[in-house]
């Protein structure tokens, strides 16, 4: 139990009731909502009770309300509320039916009356409008990119080691994270194929985590590909496979996907688009040529030494066993759509190489720090044709991750994650992929598209500002609901208070925080921040709420993190997730973006 904070200002009364019997009675009446406030126990002598305040409109809303209707009228008409949308909130496209259908759903919520009784909003159904983000949200939910550039173009949804359930170490494999990975809009699973005498099983190699068969990876993959988004899936195979077993994978493939798999007849010269290959399945992984070009040069050296007559059978007999293995795996190498492998040369060298087809190529987050220092400019162009995929460095045991702004920074695809764990690099993923209506493909700014003498340094840092942000914090709500009244403070209620972040490049990056209000479920800050933004393009805005604790670390009251580029200006509700990125029900705060 929490100790008390500060002194407290709530009223105290002797609690006279002894009685054993009694006590459990008591507890109940403590932590219920009776008559608009909150008993709160004290040494289990005294109750403190504090007030719950109404949730009341900031000006603000009040203002707004007053100047789209008419002659100070207390009711809002479908078409106020559509010049509203259009003009204060810019959302030009509104109709009018849209409007009806905003009125009616917020009428039967506040009131449970028909959509023939009231067509109209008073103040407080306005208010309770704006508060919705089911209606009123901070970004739009439905896919709105060009979806038919090529594969290289788009930002990426990328797991790592996708089938494990806790750290890099002694964790279980199992389909379950792959599954809810999937159910998340990840696009990028990434599985670790071993042998195991005549089997497949998918595991972290060379650690103690339980391993798990591959086909059930592969049935699960194609059970949940799709239920988030219907833009294709890219499976990642790290191969230690023998010849035999890599033919026996491509068969299980094959079988598995049937016409979900998607492999071209010859190497691409150009990735597909997203739009194109939609329900659809990839295979990326290194092709296994070095192997067959060995055994078909040794093939050649015994066809040119004599052979006596005994050992002719054996030697027929091993041609075709060579040949149907050879066949298996070059049936496997077919499937390979995304083809990836470690560069001949030094790194430095494979980013510059230019070739006729295109090609993924895999660096450590150490490795793309390294080569960002003296060859930026080479890794953006590098990913203008081609995939670079970013992974964890070895040492993150624990399924930490990385802060990914900078693989995005230099136009990496696939920033790979845990996505079991959770943390302020995993709430950045979040962010940037509920862009796009979370299909798990954002499309990349023109700056890191553009040819090669307009090409975007991550380097530079004298920038001019391209625009403003103007973030304004009204108040928040919801707490009450989804906690319980002494999660934060066993004496008291909460003392929240705001922080705000911009992540992006270094230039753009700031922090701001709220003043903290004391002992108050639903806190109204109304303060206003300003953030200078050079590449407002690769900006996310990160908001964490805190609850002051003078003696304890603070407590967690929620998060969520937005696209910048995707933001609606005017006032918006902004819902909250837990640690693990989960919406809470109720949580949110009522917000307003300006770009300036």
């Amino acid at each position: 139990m929490k100790k008390s904070k500060k002194s407290q200002k709530g009223v105290t009364s002797n609690d006279k009731n002894k009685g054993m019997g009694k006590e459990k009675e008591r507890e109940k009446k403590s932590s219920s909502l009776e008559s608009g406030s909150y008993n709160y126990k004290m040494f289990s002598f005294f109750n403190r009770k504090f007030k719950i305040n109404e949730v009341e409109p900031p000006s603000d809303v009040n203002k707004a309300f007053s100047l789209f209707t008419d002659d100070g009228s207390t009711h809002m008409t479908a078409e106020q509320l559509r010049r509203f949308m259009s003009v204060h909130q810019c959302e030009v496209s509104t109709r009018l039916e849209d409007a009806q259908n905003i009125i009616e759903q917020v009428v039967n919520r506040r009131h449970h009356i028909t959509k023939f009784a009231r067509h109209t909003l008073n103040v407080e159904d306005f208010f309770h409008f704006l508060l919705s983000d089911d209606l009123n949200g901070p970004i739009r939910t439905q896919v709105h990119h060009d979806m038919s550039a090529p594969l290289s173009h788009y930002f990426i949804y990328t797991g790592h080691n996708s089938y494990l359930t806790g750290n890099q170490l002694s964790s279980d494999c199992s389909e379950v994270p792959i599954i809810k990975a999937l159910q998340n809009g990840v696009r990028v699973i990434e599985l670790d194929l071993w042998p195991s005498k005549d089997e497949i099983l998918v595991l972290h190699g060379r650690t103690l985590t339980t391993p798990v068969s591959f086909i059930q990876c592969l049935t699960s993959i194609k059970e949940y590909a799709f239920v988030s988004s219907p833009y294709p899936v890219i499976i990642t195979l790290e191969d230690h496979l023998t010849p035999e077993l890599q033919a026996k994978a491509a068969d299980m493939i094959t079988q598995t996907f049937e016409t979900m798999l998607y492999y071209p007849e010859s190497d691409l010269t150009e990735f597909p688009s997203p739009e194109s290959l939609k329900y659809r399945i990839m295979i990326s992984t290194k092709p296994p040529k070095e192997y067959l070009e060995v055994r078909s040069k040794d093939a050649s050296e015994d066809e040119s030494s004599p052979k006596d007559d005994s050992d002719a059978s054996e030697s027929d007999q091993e041609d075709e066993d060579f040949k149907s293995l050879q066949a298996g795996v070059s049936g496997y190498k077919r499937l390979i759509t995304i083809h990836a492998g470690k560069p001949k040369g030094s790194l430095k060298t494979a980013l510059k190489e230019v070739t006729d087809q295109v090609r993924r190529l895999s660096l450590s987050e150490h490795q793309l720090e390294k080569l960002a220092g003296s060859h930026g400019l080479d890794i953006v162009r590098f990913t203008q044709r081609n995939i670079l995929r970013v992974y964890p460095k070895g040492t993150r045991f624990t399924s930490s991750n990385y802060k990914p702004t900078i693989g995005w920074m230099h136009g990496a695809q696939m920033v790979a994650f845990n996505m079991q764990g959770y943390g302020k690099s995993l709430w950045l993923m979040h962010g940037m992929f509920r862009a796009n209506g979370g299909c798990g493909y954002v499309i990349k700014p023109d700056i890191l598209t553009r040819s090669a003498d307009e090409l975007f340094d991550p380097k530079a840092t004298l920038l001019p500002v391209q625009k403003t942000l103007k973030v304004k914090i009204y108040m928040g709500d919801g707490w009450r609901l989804d906690f319980k009244h002494t999660h934060f403070d066993a004496y008291s209620p909460p003392d929240f208070y705001t922080k705000i972040f911009i992540v992006g490049v270094p230039a753009d990056e700031a922090k701001k925080k709220t003043k903290i209000i004391e002992d108050d479920w639903c806190p109204v800050w109304d303060e206003e921040f300003s953030f200078p933004l050079t590449v407002p393009e690769l900006a996310l805005l990160r908001i964490e709420v805190r609850e002051y604790d003078i003696s304890e670390k603070d407590d967690f009251g929620g998060q969520t993190c937005l696209p910048v580029p995707e933001l609606r200006t005017g006032f918006r509700s902004v819902p909250l997730h837990d640690k693990k990125g989960v919406k809470h029900k109720n949580v949110r705060l009522l917000m307003r973006f300006e770009f300036v």
